[in-house]
């Protein structure tokens, strides 16, 4: 019976050993250039430059939605967030049920859970502000991070109640010790080294607030920069930095315990950079070569850095083919071989990254801001359009005209109908926002 028991127990071992660990790391308001990989001359960022050498990088990546929360929506659930209503941000609103990721939605960390896996969040949350919202609730076993859609970087830091809240433990406040960027790389760290002898795989979701507004940066970090004008990008730029040491000690910790060979990581940006010169006089965020920002949909509003590494499975190199960060759900649970739920839109990007199979991962992409009858973008192939409310739409060829600068509808009807007619379809999936998105202040800004 014993001896029994035993090689049970090793089988268990073995089959857990053979899945991968699943990390998606999550950079706010990133510009598309605005890293060493993605052609920056001016920041610096060793440390991704390294994880994308060894890496996929997807250069027609995006994500889901042209701002934050859902764009997160997304991601946790593998689906359209048009189709359950979280097209807006939620506002910091604890006593709202409705405010949030949907209840009846079933997420990543609840499906890696039934694969056999501990699951974690650390970071930025801004996925409802009441207590069944809370990460614990939706498929997490361990939390750390801020709730809202920010956070001020200093402790004692004052600012709005959503950026100076404690942060939270698993349900319970804890006082924020040190710069947040770095709190949240250490914590990852942790949470690396915690598990790495469990016997059975884990899954980390790390969701920086960096280099979201306010603009707020160590001053260590700072006086690398110092030769960079103006004051405002000089201070985003040290930001980008100090997110690149975090994410190369939470790297080190991989190696350190011997599990980066067997870790699929992703990493994207949760939208392009935000264009805030109307608002501080600067825009200094770097989308090129794209057009467009934050909050657009033309394609600096949601194409992304986007990197996959799996180093033991996925060869690095580049990979051509669009794709979107709802394809994280299912590749991962691919990799945990357990079986993907049937309602996802994202799919398994493991045979076409393995070169196993040579066909697009999707025939269309699609992308709505401002609910039924706002702005609508479909990519299929290279053809691109955008269709603001009820103006004419616009098409571009993306293979030749990546900046969107020349309209080709006029040239293309056939192709401008197709496309109209694939939105009218796809909406019929979708429904109107359950919730408005809150009204922004202007962030404040404080080095140190």
């Amino acid at each position: 019976m014993k001896l029994t028991l035993f090689f049970a127990i090793l089988a268990i071992s073995t089959t857990f050993a053979a899945k991968p660990n699943v990390m998606v790391i999550i950079a706010d308001d990133l510009g598309y250039h605005d890293l060493g990989f993605q052609g920056s001359k001016e920041i610096p960022t060793p440390h991704l430059d390294k994880l994308a050498s060894n890496s996929l990088r997807c250069t027609n990546g995006y994500v889901s939605h042209s701002f934050c929360s859902p764009t997160r929506a997304g991601i946790m659930t593998g689906r359209y967030q048009h189709r359950f209503g979280h097209e807006n941000n939620p506002a910091w609103l604890p006593e709202s049920a409705t405010a949030g990721l949907p209840l009846a939605e079933t997420t990543f960390p609840s499906l890696m859970k039934q694969a056999g896996y501990t699951t974690g969040a650390i970071g930025k949350w801004h996925l409802g502000a009441h207590p069944q919202f809370h990460p614990n609730k939706r498929g997490f076993d361990e939390y750390f991070g801020a709730l809202g859609g920010g956070h001020q970087y200093f402790p004692g830091d004052k600012g709005g109640a959503e950026y100076t809240i404690p942060l939270n433990r698993n349900g319970t406040d804890e006082a924020q010790t040190k710069y947040l960027t770095e709190q949240f790389g250490d914590e990852a760290a942790a949470f690396v080294g915690r598990h790495a002898s469990d016997g059975k795989p884990w899954m980390l979701y790390l969701a920086f607030n960096a280099p979201h507004t306010p603009l707020q940066a160590p001053k260590e970090w700072l006086e690398k920069f110092a030769h960079i004008q103006p004051e405002q990008r000089r201070t985003y730029a040290a930001m980008v930095a100090a997110m690149d040491a975090a994410i190369g000690g939470v790297m080190a910790k991989l190696d350190e315990t011997k599990q980066t060979e067997n870790t699929l990581i992703f990493f994207v940006s949760d939208n392009g950079g935000p264009n805030l010169s109307a608002r501080l006089g600067v825009n200094f965020t770097d989308n090129s070569p794209l057009r467009g920002a934050k909050g657009d949909l033309h394609e600096g509003g949601m194409r992304v850095p986007f990197l996959v590494s799996w180093p033991a499975k996925i060869k690095p190199g580049t990979y051509e083919q669009p794709v979107i960060a709802l394809d994280f759900l299912p590749t991962s649970l691919a990799a945990a071989e357990s079986a993907a739920p049937g309602n996802l839109d994202g799919v398994n990007l493991l045979p076409y990254l393995t070169g196993e199979k040579t066909t697009a991962p999707h025939d269309t992409l699609f992308w709505r801001t401002g609910g039924p009858g706002g702005t609508n973008a479909v990519r299929r192939g290279n053809m691109k359009l955008v269709r603001a409310g009820k103006a004419a739409p616009e098409l571009y060829d993306l293979a030749s005209d990546i900046g969107e600068t020349q309209n080709i509808a006029a040239e293309k009807p056939q192709v401008v109908a197709e496309l109209v007619a694939a939105i009218a379809e796809w909406e019929k999936g979708t429904i109107a926002p359950l919730f408005e998105s809150p009204k922004g202040g202007k962030p404040k800004k404080k080095a140190k």
